[in-house]
């Protein structure tokens, strides 16, 4: 919205850094870690007053969870929301089409999680929405978004998947390409959910992967980097560098107070959010295989899942004390910082080698 201030310029002069990218990404950084501060401890306050039992915690999960987290109010991710969104609003250019995919898909998949934490506080129970709802509400958010998204991208990327570290390697996916898109957003939208677990182990995840994917936003959004690094140009994207840096000002703002041990968990609410605005980047970046590395971690702890489901029920035994696989390093003994910290430095690690393709050839 504040794009329109360049306008006032002739060169040199204050309004003329409104043209500037990264101006805008730092500020978006500032209005939501600033709005998160500020508004983070009135929600709270808010979600104990409506909801006073709090987020229900599954029965057969680790026991101290029940002791120690019992009570603590969840729908924490509208801060995120509301700090990513009026960020991305106030600071980002609302003529790119870019802008506009990513946040719609952030802010449908928040709708479906929230409806599902309010199903969960409002019944008292862990089951919330039914899991084919939410996954066909999911897809045709995807659809939308993966055929947008398709329809900006130049006409020798659309429908093409590239392959990082191949640089000259397109694979022409036809239209397989927009259920193949489906599949990135609504399976990193749940992979997010099923991380987020323990007291701030998604949140830091997710912040490492969109500064990495806005970084590679910015990089294929410019020409003379993508004629530098050889990567596939993609007018637009880099516009994606406020929409990260607005979540990660807002993540840091929840995670102010989901830090162990935490006051308010982000649900399904950020979770689904968060998740969805990862693949959509990917997608819009034509990154899809990148968020693989980069969002390794989530890639993990949804595999734990599907494993240890598919396998029990062939044989009827577990492959993990319990899935998703945090909580199996916790029944192995591993104390809840430890799994936390040592994941965090995992997505780190595969952070870096998720920007290493940019250069790699």
């Amino acid at each position: 919205m504040l794009y329109w201030l360049s306008e006032l310029s002739d060169g040199g002069d204050l309004f003329n850094l409104f043209r500037y990218i990264t101006f805008r990404a730092g500020a978006a950084f500032f209005t939501a870690l600033i709005f998160g501060f500020i508004f983070g401890r009135p929600l709270i306050n808010a979600l104990r007053r409506r909801y006073a039992k709090g987020q229900p915690i599954r029965a057969d999960g680790p026991a101290h969870h029940i002791a120690t987290k019992a009570g603590t109010p969840t729908m924490g991710g509208l801060l995120i929301l509301a700090a990513l969104t009026l960020s991305t609003l106030l600071w980002a250019r609302l003529d790119n089409g870019f802008v506009w995919i990513v946040l719609g898909v952030t802010v449908a998949f928040g709708l479906i999680g929230l409806a599902d934490d309010w199903a969960k506080v409002s019944r008292q129970t862990t089951a919330g929405l039914s899991g084919k709802l939410r996954l066909a509400l999911g897809f045709v958010i995807a659809a939308v978004a993966s055929i947008s998204a398709s329809a900006l991208h130049p006409d020798d990327l659309t429908l093409q998947l590239a392959v990082p570290v191949f640089k000259d390697v397109l694979i022409n996916l036809g239209y397989v390409f927009i259920p193949f898109a489906m599949i990135v957003i609504v399976g990193s939208a749940n992979a997010v959910n099923l991380t987020d677990g323990l007291d701030g182990l998604a949140i830091m995840p997710v912040m490492i992967a969109a500064a990495t994917l806005g970084v590679i936003a910015y990089a294929v959004g410019r020409v003379d980097f993508t004629e530098y690094l050889d990567v596939h140009y993609v007018p637009g994207t880099g516009e994606l560098l406020v929409f990260c840096a607005g979540l990660i000002g807002g993540g840091l703002g929840f995670l102010w107070y989901n830090a162990p041990p935490a006051a308010v968990f982000m649900g399904d609410t950020g979770s689904l959010a968060l998740g969805g605005a990862l693949g959509a980047i990917a997608v819009a970046t034509k990154h899809e295989i990148v968020l693989a590395i980069v969002g390794g971690l989530f890639v993990a702890e949804a595999m734990s899942v599907i494993i240890q489901v598919l396998y029990f029920k062939r044989t009827g035994k577990r492959v993990f004390l319990m899935a998703p696989i945090h909580h199996h390093f916790e029944k192995k003994g591993w104390a809840e910082p430890q799994v936390v910290i040592r994941f965090w430095i995992i997505s780190l690690i595969l952070a870096l080698i998720g920007l290493a393709t940019l250069k790699l050839r």
